[in-house]
């Protein structure tokens, strides 16, 4: 999927997020509930987070250009990063509402139209979350992914917003409101955290996961089996490109033209376990020990420095 396709997903949170906060502030003007109103404000956090996707995901489409060779992937992570400092945002925001609600009780009017009216945006953030994260998984994009996450929070501070008012109605417990918003605030904490976390990694440059690693090791021992050999394999995420480099060692006696066709053949298999990446391999006699200098090389200046510190 291009990149304007991808951009679609991101306006549909822009269209999800105007419409809650639209449905949600009705829910909070007619009930005056502060769990409704943490609701809504939530939902401005999540257009927020939209218009960010989006600017991330049309900068990311940008071609690789003089000063930016690998291209513009890793603008994704800021969208992310954004994402999950606003979902910790959020967060302390219900708290905060929920504390001072919490000290100066408020009782709970037209409950269930406000209700009703909560749950039709809760239905919209949950479908537009399933179609972000179906995309976001398919098409290996962070962006996609931490908008769909955060609109899933949306959806369970809502959920706990709802079951809060309902109980309030049903009870007349008006401390029930504020310390259902307050649980919810707390989990949606870990969501915001663990998007942080991916976010920094990917700045990082993070090795790409495990499981597809372990699918590339795979092909090489197939190889292996053939008489050829690897070494010096890295790896790293940008957004939703995987960068792969590799040595291949091959008997010095074959021509250029058959190392470079078995090459194409290990890459190709390599592509069809890691979308979206992109190989650079480089050629090597089998025979000659200098082959394998450059693979021991930062290891050993490694150790020399850990020896140093020490």
């Amino acid at each position: 999927m291009t990149t304007p396709q991808l951009k679609r997903y991101a306006w549909l949170s822009i269209a999800a997020a105007i419409a809650t906060i639209l449905l949600k502030g009705i829910a909070w003007w007619l009930t005056g509930s502060v769990g409704l109103l943490s609701d809504a404000l939530e939902s401005f956090v999540n257009l927020a987070g939209a218009l960010m996707a989006l600017a991330m995901l049309s900068l990311a489409a940008e071609p690789a250009d003089d000063k930016h060779a690998y291209g513009h992937g890793k603008a994704e992570y800021f969208s992310s990063a954004f994402e999950g400092f606003l979902i910790l945002l959020a967060a302390f925001s219900i708290a905060y509402a929920a504390i001072e609600r919490l000290l100066h009780p408020q009782a709970i009017e037209e409950v269930g139209v406000g209700l009703m009216v909560s749950v039709i945006a809760s239905v919209i953030n949950l479908l537009a979350a399933r179609e972000l994260l179906k995309a976001g998984r398919a098409y290996n994009s962070i962006t996609l992914e931490a908008d769909a996450k955060h609109l899933m929070t949306d959806v369970w501070t809502s959920a706990g917003v709802i079951v809060g008012v309902g109980l309030v109605w049903v009870s007349g417990w008006l401390w029930l409101d504020p310390v259902l918003a307050l649980l919810v605030a707390v989990n949606i904490v870990w969501t915001g955290w663990q998007l942080l976390q991916r976010s920094a990694s990917g700045l990082m440059d993070e090795a790409i996961p495990a499981e597809q690693i372990g699918a590339i090791e795979a092909i090489l021992a197939g190889y292996r089996k053939q008489g050829l050999d690897f070494h010096a394999l890295r790896t790293r995420q940008a957004g939703r490109h995987a960068f792969i480099s590799l040595h291949v060692l091959v008997p010095g006696e074959w021509s250029v033209q058959r190392g470079h066709d078995e090459v194409e053949r290990i890459e190709a298999d390599i592509r069809a376990v890691v979308p979206f990446s992109h190989l650079t391999t480089h050629l090597e006699p089998i025979e000659d020990p200098l082959s394998l200098v450059d693979a021991a090389l930062e290891r050993q200046e490694s150790m020399n420095g850990q020896r140093n510190e020490a």
